[in-house]
């Protein structure tokens, strides 16, 4: 683990009730533990209570589950985990999501189909006629009762031999919670589609 969590890395927390998901730097590197210093208070946060775990490294994007092993102020020592997965090494874990949704924009409504998915963006198709500059209003369903509104823009456009046209684009959130919702729910489909 140590070769994985280094020094001034950044650690994306989520415990149970994901409302409470913090953000924090990694300050120092132990054989059995790491010190990470968040950026805001840690409510929902307990010490031996499960937490997810998401950082960036060079090897991918690494996920694992640990917990606190002792709280002061916004510094958690972290136990180094038995066990931790690299989701992929893209810096978004991408995953399949085959929904249809509606794109609004500019008073129009685009019916578009949902291929895959990751906190960076989507890639879609339609038979509609997508502005590559447009910035179309979109809602994301993550559950059945949940769904994070963000703003798709377009990147790559390229049309099929069916007509159709194959979208890939970007979103744009209103909140870092937002993506930090999107980023998670990759994270847990992705974890699901591999234990399948």
């Amino acid at each position: 683990m140590r070769e994985l969590v280094v020094e001034n890395q950044e650690v994306l927390i989520i415990p149970q009730n994901f409302k409470f998901a913090n953000k924090g730097i990694v300050k120092a590197v132990r054989a059995g533990d790491f010190d990470l210093e968040l950026n805001s208070e840690p409510e929902g946060i307990m010490v031996e209570n499960y937490c997810e775990f998401y950082t960036q490294t060079s090897h991918g994007k690494l996920y694992f589950d640990s917990y606190a092993k002792k709280i002061d102020g916004k510094t958690l020592v972290i136990a180094s985990p038995a066990k931790h997965k690299f989701l992929q090494r893209r810096q978004y874990t991408r995953v399949k999501y085959l929904y249809d949704l509606v794109m609004k924009y500019d008073g129009k409504d685009y019916h578009i189909s949902s291929l895959d998915i990751s906190a960076g963006g989507m890639k879609l198709k339609t038979s509609e006629n997508i502005d590559i500059e447009g910035k179309y209003l979109i809602s994301v369903p993550i559950s059945d009762n949940m769904s994070i509104d963000c703003i798709y823009s377009p990147i790559r456009i390229e049309k099929t031999s069916h007509g159709e046209y194959t979208v890939s684009g970007q979103f744009e959130y209103k909140s870092s919670h937002d993506k930090m919702m999107i980023t998670q729910y990759c994270a847990k489909r992705s974890v699901e589609i591999k234990n399948k």
